[in-house]
């Protein structure tokens, strides 16, 4: 399993493992964008850290797989 994992991180590095990796690199960076605004907001709002880190990342693992649903692979 790991080094299936090394395998593709290597691809990943050398460029070849995805067709569109601005495409990747977008969707990845708006998702990030909206747990860290999530997250600052609870803070804001008061929450207890554990609950502002907890939310924020389930609600941005929630959101990864809809905006990376079109990510292809070479």
């Amino acid at each position: 399993m790991l080094e299936v994992g090394w395998f593709s991180t290597k691809l990943l590095f050398k460029g070849k493992l995805l067709q569109n990796p601005w495409y990747f690199t977008r969707e990845t960076a708006i998702g990030v964008m909206i747990g860290f605004l999530l997250m600052i907001g609870l803070g804001k709002l008061g929450a207890n850290l554990w609950i502002t880190i907890s939310v924020s990342s389930f609600i941005t693992g929630l959101l990864m797989p809809f905006l990376l649903k079109d990510v292809k692979m070479k």
